[in-house]
């Protein structure tokens, strides 16, 4: 999984290269426009698009039937069975491309999160570095060490959780970059990388996952740690980021399902696709 993360990743920063400096959604915007050719270009390709064709002709023509027949009663409840029939006829041939397009919208998904799911860190301003533990380790007696570069701040002495198995540092940014932090435990040693302000839109990667391929899939940000770490995740808590629309702070998510859904339906008729 770890190259397939590294291909997409480098695949998005060329991507998104063009709208580093813009407003974050001019590049959302972008990649819900390829995300919408993408999915119809999929939808066609997987779907029976003459059996879709005629299962909607045949919706239509039952509604027109309830409308011209709505004083008979044997006709209407007829015509209502034969509409929900087809409705689940028309779900049944949606299910396969759906299932299909499920795959990339996933690897997307995870992607777009690193650029719009959080701010930067801010200078000057407190971070929290949460490093959680596996289940068998000793919260008190193993020795963790933090270290971190001049331009981050290590406020305080390690805080043990050990109800929650973790590990709590806080830092303080004080210059923008890209700057890497190094967490000792025992002999092992393991990087997170930190953001610290930033462009219109910084790629920002909160959580680092131990190596397994569903937390890989859904956090590629970085390498995962190695199989045998007894270290979870290691996670620096950032602001959440907003996309502003007409005075609306928007969830990223909102927004991309919403342009992709638009460009999708807008595009649907120039590459006869049936929907």
């Amino acid at each position: 999984m770890g190259l397939i993360n590294t291909i997409l990743g480098k695949l998005f920063d060329l991507l998104l290269l063009p709208f580093l400096s813009l407003n974050p959604w001019a590049g959302m915007a972008f990649v819900a426009l390829l995300t919408g050719l993408l999915m119809l270009i999929i939808y066609r390709w997987t779907s029976n698009q003459s059996g879709i064709r005629r299962v909607k002709d045949k919706i239509k023509a039952h509604l027109l039937e309830l409308r011209l027949f709505k004083d008979n009663m044997g006709v209407t409840m007829r015509a209502q069975g034969q509409i929900l029939r087809s409705n689940l006829r028309y779900l049944a041939l949606n299910l396969r491309p759906l299932v299909v397009m499920i795959v990339p919208l996933i690897l997307i998904l995870a992607q777009l999160n690193l650029w719009f799911g959080s701010e930067p860190l801010a200078v000057g301003r407190p971070a929290i570095l949460k490093v959680r533990l596996l289940p068998d380790v000793n919260v008190l007696g193993t020795e963790f060490a933090l270290e971190s570069p001049p331009e981050i701040t290590i406020e305080t002495p390690p805080l043990r959780l050990e109800e929650a198995r973790e590990l709590d540092w806080r830092l303080r940014p004080t210059a923008a970059g890209t700057f890497d932090l190094t967490i000792r435990a025992g002999d092992k040693s393991y990087i997170k990388t930190v953001v610290v302000d930033g462009r219109g839109l910084e790629k920002v990667s909160a959580l680092k996952v131990k190596r397994s391929f569903l937390d890989e899939v859904l956090y590629p940000g970085e390498k995962a740690l190695p199989g045998e770490s007894r270290i979870k995740a290691i996670e620096i808590v950032h602001p959440a980021k907003k996309l502003s629309l007409f005075g609306l702070r928007l969830h990223w998510l909102i927004a991309y399902l919403g342009l992709s859904i638009i460009f999708g339906f807008a595009l649907k008729k120039p590459f006869r696709v049936e929907i």
